[in-house]
């Protein structure tokens, strides 16, 4: 092609034909330019491919840590609304009620004891923030729902800190003070065990010091506020997940 180019350059030149040399010579820069052109048009499309494809693989990958936080969110309600519930039944031993069942007793406490952390991933997010790709996500409703979410954990994190910091001064101290632990966890499994025979005796003396320590008390009325706080942390962030997960679904599926 070069050459046959070439060669009508050069037939003009020698049939001294200048204007049509001109004319031919802006034609031929016309050209390169508009292949120039044509070139890094099809190199701007191939690079907003790979940026997309890049984009979409961060979209699926945030969308199943989101579905995995779903189950976990769902999962930890049930066990706050546990906790709550044995540190009201706890509380009504302290106020309302005589403790004729000493394996009641023990159980409720033994769930009050019982208290994880929640444990969510967000690893692709933070891959998106640690690398300085975040600006990837082109949906700004997207970043700013994972922005906000990330707040979210973060206050959800320092209340289970708080939390937590309550039952090692209040519940725990008391707890491994007055009560025979390996006794009391024994009974415990029995039960959840459903295990009636040879039951573990905890000892009713035990049970009345505990009911007798005020702390242990505080402790469970601070676990019932707290953890109602929690919750209602819980299911704002749940409501907000199922929303986010819908509108990388909308995302993902937009050409």
């Amino acid at each position: 092609m070069i050459k046959f180019f070439r060669k009508i350059r050069q037939n003009l030149i020698k049939e001294n034909k200048v204007t049509k040399y001109v004319l031919y010579a802006i034609g031929e820069i016309f050209l390169v330019v508009i292949g120039i052109l044509i070139a890094l048009q099809i190199n701007n499309v191939n690079e907003a491919n790979k940026t997309r494809e890049r984009e979409l693989s961060y979209l699926r990958g945030i969308k199943a840590d989101l579905s995995l936080n779903l189950l976990e969110l769902q999962k930890t309600v049930k066990a706050r609304e546990a906790h709550i519930e044995s540190s009201n039944i706890i509380i009504d031993y302290y106020e309302n009620q005589l403790v004729e069942d000493l394996d009641h007793f023990n159980l409720h406490v033994i769930n009050v004891c019982l208290w994880f952390p929640s444990d969510f991933n967000n690893n692709t997010f933070q891959e998106l923030l640690n690398s300085g790709n975040l600006a990837i996500i082109s949906n700004d409703s997207i970043k700013n729902d994972l922005l906000n979410m990330d707040i979210g954990y973060k206050k959800i994190r320092y209340l289970e800190n708080h939390i937590q910091h309550d039952l090692d001064i209040l519940i725990y101290d008391q707890y491994y003070t007055f009560a025979d632990v390996n006794s009391s966890i024994k009974n415990y499994f029995q039960q959840v065990g459903n295990s009636p025979e040879n039951r573990v005796d905890i000892g009713e003396e035990r049970v009345q010091l505990l009911l007798e320590s005020q702390k242990f008390k505080n402790g469970c009325a601070l676990i019932i506020f707290n953890n109602n706080s929690l919750i209602e942390k819980y299911n704002n962030m749940i409501s907000t997940t199922n929303k986010l997960i819908t509108r990388i679904d909308n995302e993902m599926e937009t050409k």
